[in-house]
């Protein structure tokens, strides 16, 4: 069992920043590959981006590539998910997931996080 909890959402203009972190718990987290995913209001939930179990290899969403950036610590349980240059249209919430494979696809992770709001105003 893994325990994920979401963290650094907020309010914020467009054109700034902002870094979600997810803190795991319970078992090995440098197991499992982690992945963000997000969910507007009156829409599904989408994929931003994942990350392999020992972080050399990204993949992204082609609406967040370039101002997006995940990453993880290992010896911290954690994984993060920078945001720059925000937009209006990435106010969400915003979900990290664990599971065996850094996936677009959310069946693959068998672990989600309770999500945190992430609002930008024009």
């Amino acid at each position: 069992q893994v325990q994920l909890v979401e963290s650094g959402g907020g309010l914020v203009q467009a054109g700034g920043s902002l870094r979600l972190s997810c803190a795991a718990s319970g078992r090995t987290f440098s197991s499992y590959a982690m992945g963000w995913f997000r969910q507007a209001p009156g829409k599904e939930r989408e994929f931003v981006a994942a990350i392999r179990r020992s972080g050399g290899i990204t993949y992204y969403a082609a609406s967040v590539k370039g101002r997006f950036t995940i990453s993880r610590d290992n010896a911290k349980n954690t994984v993060y998910l920078q945001m720059n240059n925000l937009k209006p249209e990435d106010t969400a919430v915003y979900y990290c997931a664990a599971g065996s494979a850094a996936t677009m696809r959310m069946r693959e992770y068998d672990y989600w996080g309770q999500g945190t709001q992430v609002t930008v105003s024009s």
